[in-house]
Order: structure tokens, then sequence, then C-alpha cells
């Protein structure tokens, strides 16, 4: 099967020749890019307000954003119950599916035809996004969790590596009472825990709780 149409096959129409390797590599190349045009577009900004804006432009709801702007959605190929149950429009399955095209964009064409997509399709986010606009994504998530009357989290610190002038650190968010747990890797403790924040917040508007 051609890449490019493997990238719309979702694992319900196909358990086997399905999008989620082509997701996967697609991810990687999406952060890279990203990184990497908000790093020489912004060369004013320091680590932690570049990750910020990077994390708001590969959110799933943004991903899902471009996607149905697109027109994505009517090229998926979905199992009867998916498409039963609105998988066409379902947010997760439409970032994943952008995901994978750009993963096929890339072993088809490479980084430069990636970058060329990428620049593309999301248009005016990439150069109208500014990091003082960006609330923290960890007071977002209290006024969510507030919001919806749950326990605010708990954040952790898993391990910190490397030298004393290159330090990384992995922080756990959890919110016990939701059985639900992310990681942040950063610089900073402080910017390891906006990290994973972010990836809850992400989580809970999967869930309806955003």
């Amino acid at each position: 099967m051609p890449l490019f149409k493997q990238a719309f096959v979702h694992k319900s129409s196909s358990p086997y020749q399905n999008n989620e390797r082509l997701e996967f590599l697609g991810d990687a190349v999406l952060g890279y890019v990203i990184a990497t045009d908000l790093y020489r577009s912004h060369d004013e900004l320091q680590e932690d307000a570049l990750s910020l804006m990077r994390v708001a432009l590969v959110r799933g709801d943004m991903l899902s954003e471009v996607a149905l702007e697109c027109g994505l959605p009517d090229h998926l190929l979905l199992g009867p119950g998916e498409l039963k149950s609105g998988g066409r429009t379902r947010s997760s399955i439409l970032a994943d599916a952008l995901e994978a095209v750009i993963g096929a964009v890339h072993e088809d064409g490479g980084i430069e035809d990636c970058r060329h997509l990428i620049t593309n399709i999301f248009g005016s986010r990439l150069m109208n996004l500014e990091p003082e606009n960006l609330k923290d994504p960890k007071t977002r998530l209290q006024e969510i969790l507030q919001g919806n009357n749950e326990e605010l989290p708990v954040y952790e610190v898993e391990s910190v590596t490397g030298q004393d002038h290159d330090l990384s650190f992995k922080v756990k968010c959890s919110l016990p009472s939701l059985n639900i747990a992310q990681f942040g890797e950063g610089a900073s403790r402080r910017l390891s825990e906006k990290i994973a924040a972010q990836r809850i917040i992400e989580e809970l508007e999967a869930l309806g709780l955003g």
C-alpha cells in the first residue's frame, strides 16, 4: 500500500496496515520542524518560552483543527464501529492522521518537503503565536480542575540527569482522583512541570473535561 494512502487508514479499518507507525514518525518530524522554525524566527526568546509555543502548536486540538481545514476527514478509512460513533470528526483520530500524513511525506520526500507542508498548513498560526499570550499550563490545568470540582494536581520529580551545566528534569504530573498521569522533561523543574501539565490538559480535553 502506498504510504500516503496508508496515512489515512485507521486501525479500526485495518489492524495491520494502518497509520499508527506513520503517526509515530510524523509526531517526531512535526515537533522537530516546529522547534526549528520557532528557534530561527524568535532569537529573542529562551527555552521556556519556545517550549510553551511548541507545545501550543502541536497539541491535539490544534492538530485536529488544522486537519479539518485541510479536508482530511473526507479521506479517512475507518471501520464500521468508528464510522457509526462519529470517528470521522473525532479530534484524536484527526490529529493522529495529520501526523501520519506528515510521516508519509517525510518518507517519500524528506524533511524539506515536510517543512514546506507544515509551513503551509499551519499558516498564520506560526507567525502570530506570541508567548506572552499563552497562559501558563499549570494555571490553566488548575482552573480546569477547579471548574470540574476535582482535586489539584500533584507534581513529583522523577529524575534529574546530566551534568551541572546541562541538567534534564523529568517531572510527573498526576491527578489521583482521575487516575491520570503524564510526564514532562526539560532543562528546569519549572519547565518540566509546565510540559507535563499541558499534556494532562490535552488528555482532559480528549475526555471532554477541558
